[in-house]
């Protein structure tokens, strides 16, 4: 979890690069997303699934918790598997206004994250998980970063390959290629936005060269490995998610100047 507060005075444009996790945003402030690529305008919370997309944010008191779910979790959690975006109301109907309440009512975001942390626990608790089969698929993928082939996952889960591409399909919301692909891109994308060179990401990540790297890039984000290293996206990483070791709860707020 993490907290985000800007005050702006216009239009904040942001693209959101794809990450191997489903993204909760919790919006107890004054925040209208939009998503540009369905048209669709969406005030207050927002789940976005694992597909990229792009929002556009306007508001003048952003305040927002925003959740992390692994797709394992995700899955007992959110109830269902979430395409590009969908309002959390659609997803939890009542808790979903009464936990946008509880969090603007709080007087501190260890408050915030807390009660997250309670209404996430007990949904995960009533909900159905996942197989164990497609859990420990999706932990391959994570522990390898992606570079594993599905028959190996197949093999060691001991199912066919058509059985774990149709659960693993249905319950995370993408193919097991897919989502491999997903966690690879995700492990580049921080590595260029550190720094590291394009021939060096290409090579350390496991892709074929330097146009096998773009051709992902540009098919996750729509935008070429040079500009996903600049993304604002992933430079608040650091600041919000500093270490994959952390406790997943974090205390104090990520204060973002979105003024233009």
């Amino acid at each position: 979890m993490a907290g985000f507060r800007g005050r702006a005075d216009g239009l904040v444009d942001f693209r959101m690069v794809p990450y191997p996790a489903l993204t909760v945003f919790i919006d107890f402030g004054d925040t209208l997303l939009i998503d540009d690529d369905g048209g669709e305008r969406r005030r207050g919370s927002v789940v976005v699934g694992l597909a990229p997309c792009h929002f556009r944010g306007c508001g003048r008191d952003v305040d927002v918790l925003q959740i992390r779910l692994s797709p394992v979790i995700a899955h007992a959690v959110l109830g269902v598997r979430c395409g590009t975006a969908v309002a959390l109301e659609d997803l939890w109907g009542s808790d979903a206004r009464r936990i946008q309440e509880q969090l603007h009512a709080a007087g501190s975001w260890d408050d915030r994250f807390a009660i997250a942390q309670a209404t996430v626990a007990r949904r995960f608790a009533a909900g159905r998980a996942v197989d164990p089969e497609v859990a420990l698929a999706w932990g391959q993928m994570v522990r390898s970063r992606g570079r594993v082939r599905v028959e190996q996952l197949a093999a060691e889960v001991g199912w066919s390959r058509k059985r774990l591409w149709s659960r693993f399909g249905t319950q995370i919301g993408l193919t097991p290629k897919r989502a491999a692909t997903l966690v690879r891109f995700d492990h580049a994308a921080h590595r260029l936005a550190a720094g590291h060179g394009v021939a060096e990401v290409a090579t350390d990540c496991g892709f074929v060269d330097q146009s096998h790297l773009h051709r992902d890039v540009m098919a996750f984000t729509g935008i070429t490995p040079t500009a996903v290293a600049r993304a604002p996206w992933l430079a608040v990483d650091d600041v919000a998610w500093p270490t994959t070791k952390q406790a997943h709860r974090r205390s104090g707020t990520f204060l973002q100047d979105t003024r233009r």
